[in-house]
């Protein structure tokens, strides 16, 4: 079913089809796409009709459907933008890939490395372009940081310390979303590891520009009663609600990371610090006193970490560390996958290769909490989760 609200288009636009119209579509991946006047949305499907309809309307979409398969097969569709609920991004990814779509989905492409490993091959011999919501790579102080570690800023990065907390769900009172209410509550499901670790898992991988060789976690489940979206109802869900590693990286450089959202601190609750052998740097995506972002360094001589202005070139047009931080991020995260498809090159950042990397490593945090043990990386695939 289609139903037709508005009509016109641009044909020299890319030309982008959302899959979802919830929150995190209407704060974050519209405003990113349609300020962009090189692009054009052109659909949104979800299977709440109403939901589509009303996201339609307040942005100015032309079309909304319920019919996800009809749209990924629309010949005048170029970009296909996942925003639906994570079980659901393999099957979609997949279909689009194999209906010659570039493609941007919210993290992750699957829960098995292994499955995201095969759509970014996918990608690649369809030469296609993909990008995963790695939102908090996209933050102007970030892009900022990864700058000045590409410069020599730090020297030889020793040490990379990665934090994503806030107290989203403290509240057991506040329902719980994206967990399922029918697992066996004697085994612990991944939430906030995935959820929440591997924005600051990928930002590690960037900064310190090597690959993980061992880890060892542990994943806890701190507040076990709680409300559940789906069933509206309390009960025992035994998720990881918070959780930590340590790692190794092949450079000789170490790590912790540290993820939970019941842990008392504003929403998004991100900070990433990088020490090295010249200098180091921290970087804070936490909105507070209506300021979204910092970036403050060090020097061995100079100790004392100041603040560091972020140049305007990171920064969207208009933007400003005032703004909301979904818009501000993603609009630079939509600003550069636009980019890599219309320069037609090699760059492509934040891909589902970087994804794979990424979920592996959770993959493997996994491994080490239920094992109780270190867990090399690469994987061989033995590893089950």
């Amino acid at each position: 079913m289609t139903t037709e609200l508005t009509s016109g288009r641009g044909d020299s636009r890319l030309r982008v089809a959302l899959l979802g119209a919830g929150s995190w579509a209407q704060k974050a991946h519209l405003p990113g796409f349609t300020r962009d006047a090189r692009c054009e949305v052109v659909v949104i499907c979800d299977p709440e009709l109403e939901k589509a309809e009303a996201l339609a309307a307040e942005f100015g979409i032309p079309e909304v459907t319920s019919d996800w398969r009809a749209t990924i097969a629309r010949d005048d569709i170029d970009i296909v933008d996942i925003c639906t609920p994570s079980a659901t991004h393999e099957e979609l990814a997949f279909a689009a890939l194999e209906a010659g779509k570039h493609v941007l989905c919210e993290k992750p492409v699957a829960y098995d490395y292994l499955q995201t490993q095969r759509a970014a091959a996918l990608a690649r011999e369809r030469g296609l372009k993909t990008k995963l919501g790695f939102t908090f790579r996209y933050a102007p102080a970030m892009q900022y940081m990864r700058k000045l570690i590409a410069d020599g800023f730090i020297g030889t990065p020793y040490i990379y310390n990665g934090y994503e907390q806030n107290s989203q769900w403290i509240d057991p009172q506040t329902p719980l979303r994206q967990a399922d209410p029918d697992a066996d509550p004697a085994v612990l499901q991944v939430q906030s590891l995935e959820g929440y670790g591997a924005p600051i898992i990928d930002l590690g991988h960037w900064f310190i520009d090597a690959d993980l060789t061992s880890v060892v976690g542990t994943l806890k489940n701190f507040v076990p009663e709680r409300v559940v979206r789906q069933t509206g109802r309390m009960q025992r869900m035994n998720i990881d609600d918070g959780d930590i590693f340590i790692g190794e990286f092949a450079n000789g450089a170490i790590c912790s990371i540290q993820t939970s959202f019941v842990t008392v601190g504003n929403y998004p609750g991100l900070e990433a610090r990088v020490y090295g052998s010249e200098g180091a740097l921290i970087c804070r995506l936490i909105d507070e006193f209506g300021i979204c972002q910092t970036l403050r360094a060090a020097r061995p001589d100079a100790v004392e970490f100041v603040d560091i202005e972020i140049p305007r070139a990171y920064f969207p047009p208009g933007g400003r560390s005032t703004d909301p931080w979904p818009e501000l991020f993603y609009r630079n995260l939509c600003r550069d996958f636009l980019d890599e498809i219309l320069d037609g090159g090699e760059r492509n950042q934040g891909n589902f290769d970087d994804g794979a990397w990424v979920q592996e490593v959770i993959n493997a945090v996994e491994a080490s909490h239920r094992e109780r043990r270190w867990v090399d990386l690469p994987l061989d695939g033995s590893v089950t989760t």
